[in-house]
């Protein structure tokens, strides 16, 4: 199984990015997909999650409004849509699938090598 991450890079604060993430060696119509972010020296944490057939997503609070989690089950790909974007943003951006539903990194089988996400002041 690969997840490959892209689309990240420097913004400037109120800019907007969109992350993609290809997987491959996976169904991917299968699998909840997620985004999770690690900034230096903090944990992993969850960002956002789509079911297999798009009807549930949920997003951590801190980017509700601001970020669109979306798939595309015939390219195999999960997209984060992000708007509005803070300099408390910057991280390494990191998808990730599970056969289960869940918001905390334990709940994931597999994971990417991460996009970094920088936003400057």
């Amino acid at each position: 199984v690969q997840l490959q991450e892209s689309g990240g890079g420097l913004v400037q604060a109120g800019g907007s990015l969109r992350l993609s993430c290809a997987a491959s060696g996976l169904t991917f119509s299968m699998y909840v997909m997620g985004w999770f972010r690690q900034a230096p020296g903090k944990e992993r944490e969850f960002v956002a999650t789509i079911s297999q057939t798009f009807t549930t997503r949920y997003y951590e609070d801190s980017v509700k409004g601001r970020f669109t989690i979306s798939r595309d089950n015939a390219k195999n790909t999960v997209y984060l849509q992000m708007y509005n974007l803070k300099p408390d943003d910057t991280a390494v951006y990191f998808c990730a699938a599970t056969t289960r539903w869940g918001t905390v990194v334990t709940a994931y089988d597999y994971w990417g090598q991460g996009t970094l996400v920088t936003v400057s002041s």
